[in-house]
């Protein structure tokens, strides 16, 4: 194994193991080959099926780590052509578990993090064995229609949503939103080799104003999702820094246009103690053109802004080393004008004559002189009037006065 056979990340297998290997396909397998036998791996490791096998969450990261590689075009190239030293290491680490294993997997991305940031919870293995197996009741949802209902938590519904040439053409989108502000994911499934459905796509929903929503956009140019775990993780490890990763988790999503015929949506309960109410819609994009442009176009600025940041990011750290540079000197310099100061009224201190303690005598009535006319020049200074202490009566009548108005004042209020 040679060099980099340690993994660099705490969510990584100890000794890589070739991937494909991992996977039981050969180098020369197709990317729906490589699908296909991820997904049963993934199901036969799957949490809800291995709670007393700690060793299955091990395999299931190792399997959900090789596929990160070979599902990536990139990534396989790299691989394939000079192994794990091809690999970015960072890109490798932590993280690849939550935000670079792409949309298929963060069915599979609830791989605890010690960092306290809210994982992507994984779809009950139930709900994706019945999928594959074909056993789920299907409803259909015509386009330019909406369906609402209450799934049961880690339960989905299933819904057919048929299309034909001219709708594939001008683009479909499908959404779910929750005015109770549920938690919900919605999936998409695609028809497996077997009659079955495959988990394809996942979006869980986020709070957008009073309701939660998700939403999965067929149109036919490339479009984004968010991964809010990305920002999450920046959250935990540097608050500060946060600002600069909240655009990181606009991930391209993988499926960009759908055929003409029935494509497999569900939506999935993720609330953990209630069941979940939603509203599900199928629209086509042709009545939507000028959202769609503005779609495009917002997500483009946004990538643009994503550039920004990064160059800002940058500048700003540096400014802001500088800033703790010239603080900390600030600090230091106040120190030493305060310490040089003092060092200086102690030198003027010590020109004085001292008085002296032990005896009394010839010499004292000149003493208290010295001394009385020093004690007389200081308390001139201190007071704060110049006649703060010269007789009683001035002070009794400020008293008085103060009283009095005082007196008044309750009087008003009352």
């Amino acid at each position: 194994m040679g060099m980099g056979s340690k993994m660099e990340g705490p969510s990584t297998p100890a000794i890589r193991r070739d991937p494909y290997e991992v996977l039981s396909v050969s180098k020369e397998s197709t990317d729906q080959e490589i699908k296909t036998a991820y997904r049963k791996l993934a199901l036969k490791y799957h949490p809800d099926k291995n709670a007393s096998n700690p060793e299955a969450s091990e395999l299931f990261k190792e399997v959900a780590y090789s596929y990160s590689i070979l599902s990536d075009p990139e990534k396989r190239r790299q691989y394939d052509s000079a192994g794990f030293e091809a690999l970015d290491a960072d890109s490798m680490d932590m993280e690849i578990d939550l935000s670079n294993l792409g949309t298929v997997n963060t069915m599979f991305a609830a791989l605890f993090s010690k960092l306290g940031v809210p994982i992507k919870t994984t779809i009950s293995a139930n709900v994706l064995e019945e999928a594959l197996n074909g056993t789920v009741t299907v409803r259909p949802l015509p386009i330019g229609t909406s369906v609402s209902g209450k799934v049961e938590k880690q339960c989905a519904h299933f819904f057919g949503v048929t299309i034909n040439e001219q709708q594939a053409e001008s683009g479909i989108v499908v959404r779910v939103t929750s005015t109770a502000q549920s938690k919900f994911k919605l999936l998409y499934f695609e028809q497996d080799a077997n009659g079955g459905y495959g988990l394809a796509l996942q979006e869980d929903s986020e709070k957008a104003g009073k309701v939660t929503s998700a939403g999965m956009y067929f149109l036919h140019f490339q479009v984004y999702r968010m991964d809010s775990t990305v920002n999450a993780l920046a959250m935990a490890k540097d608050p500060e820094g946060a600002f600069f990763k909240r655009l990181e988790g606009l991930q391209p999503c993988e499926v960009s246009e759908l055929k003409p015929g029935t494509h497999i949506f569900a939506v999935y309960g993720d609330n953990f103690f209630k069941t979940a109410s939603y509203t599900i819609e199928a629209v086509c994009a042709k009545s939507h053109e000028d959202t769609t442009q503005k779609l495009k176009d917002i997500e483009a600025q946004i990538l643009r802004k994503r550039n920004e940041l990064r160059q800002f990011e940058s500048e700003y750290r540096k400014a802001l080393a500088r800033y703790q540079e010239v603080t900390e000197r600030y600090t230091k310099e106040k120190q030493s004008v305060d310490e040089l100061l003092k060092q200086r009224d102690g030198i003027h201190s010590t020109f004085t004559i001292v008085k002296p303690t032990n005896f009394s005598g010839s010499g004292s009535n000149l003493s208290n002189g010295s001394s009385s006319k020093i004690s007389g020049e200081d308390s001139k200074g201190d007071s704060p009037g110049e006649d703060g202490g010269s007789d009683g009566k001035d002070k009794s009548g400020k008293k008085k006065w103060f009283n009095l108005n005082l007196k008044g004042s309750d009087k008003r209020l009352i």
